[in-house]
């Protein structure tokens, strides 16, 4: 079996259960496993975490990730990158200062993955509102780690065992949609959703279905004529590329085939028509996944949930699978 990858896990908002998912996820003995976790958050957020879980585990603070290496068992290796006072620990209670760690955690663990230290990165919730408040306005992690790896031909994809997902655009509103969907964008969309999904799965020529933006695909221009202007001619040319893209489909009747195994992948045009299908059948266990990215990043599917910080009764199970698809990105053997 080869070396393990290492996998940075960014602790996400303090004053959320990302602590406390990542200390539960820890605790399965699958992730030592098959992976090398190392945490990239604060020391006292995840002390807290760990009595509140009643985790046997102990935190092991290093300076250098290639220590997490070296970590005893029943430990979790923590690269410790921000000191906050009581006042930003809040339960449910986001600051400027937890939002500049929230970036900070982000950043880290994006330069370790950027310079090979870390194999994969795996993402806990963080609060838009808090890095807004700190000065770090992005509508959401993917679009900060595209510009922390300088590229623009990224896809969110969100992934369980029946449906994949991906969104031509993500953090919009909806009335902003119909501008922002062009040709370009969903062509780039296809183009990058076909390869991750080759990666993810191993399937030589995944089967893409491509939704439309209108009801009943437009109606032949009565309702819009995105799906004959831009869409339409969008999966044309990805299948003259070789890509194995049908569509514009209606949303209301594709799911319905895709959650039988008609197609490997779904590209939806906005982020409600995708993910709200997708969460239906995988609330629990869905993975968020960042295509076209010169490193390898998975997330959880859910926000901070404030109202179960500090409770210790969050679900660390989107996590786990964000970690094991992580893993398996790497090139880890899963047992």
């Amino acid at each position: 079996m080869s070396m393990k990858p290492l996998i940075a896990i960014t602790m996400g908002d303090p004053c959320g259960v990302g602590p406390e998912i990542i200390v539960k996820a820890l605790q399965h003995p699958e992730i030592a496993k098959t992976c090398v976790p190392l945490v990239i958050g604060d020391a006292i957020a995840m002390a807290r975490a760990v009595k509140v879980c009643g985790s046997p585990l102990q935190l092991n603070e290093i300076i250098a990730p290639e220590k997490a290496r070296q970590a005893p068992a029943g430990t979790i290796p923590l690269l410790s990158v921000s000191l906050l006072d009581t006042e930003d620990l809040g339960y449910g209670k986001p600051t400027a200062a937890s939002g500049d760690a929230v970036f900070r955690y982000i950043c880290t663990a994006a330069r370790l993955c950027l310079e090979g230290s870390a194999a994969a990165m795996a993402t806990a919730p963080i609060s838009k509102e808090a890095m807004n408040r700190a000065g770090h306005d992005y509508p959401g992690h993917t679009e900060l780690l595209a510009e922390l790896c300088g590229t623009s031909d990224y896809v969110m994809m969100l992934a369980g065992d029946v449906l994949r997902v991906s969104l031509v655009t993500i953090h919009e509103a909806l009335k902003d949609v119909p501008g922002l969907v062009s040709f370009e964008r969903v062509s780039k969309t296809i183009r990058v959703t076909e390869s991750g999904v080759r990666r993810l799965t191993g399937i030589t020529r995944p089967r893409l279905a491509v939704l439309a933006l209108n009801p009943h695909c437009g109606e032949g221009g009565m309702f819009g004529n995105e799906e004959r202007d831009i869409i339409g001619p969008a999966i044309q040319a990805a299948q003259a590329e070789g890509i194995d893209a049908v569509g514009p489909l209606s949303a209301d009747t594709l799911f319905h085939f895709a959650q039988q195994g008609a197609y490997d992948g779904v590209v939806a045009m906005y982020h409600d028509q995708g993910l709200i299908p997708l969460k239906m059948l995988h609330f629990d266990d869905a993975v968020n996944v960042t295509l076209g990215l010169p490193i390898i990043r998975t997330s959880v599917d859910h926000g901070t949930a404030y109202d179960l910080a500090g409770t210790g009764r969050a679900s660390e199970n989107s996590l786990l699978a964000a970690i094991r698809m992580a893993a398996h990105m790497a090139g880890s053997e899963i047992e």
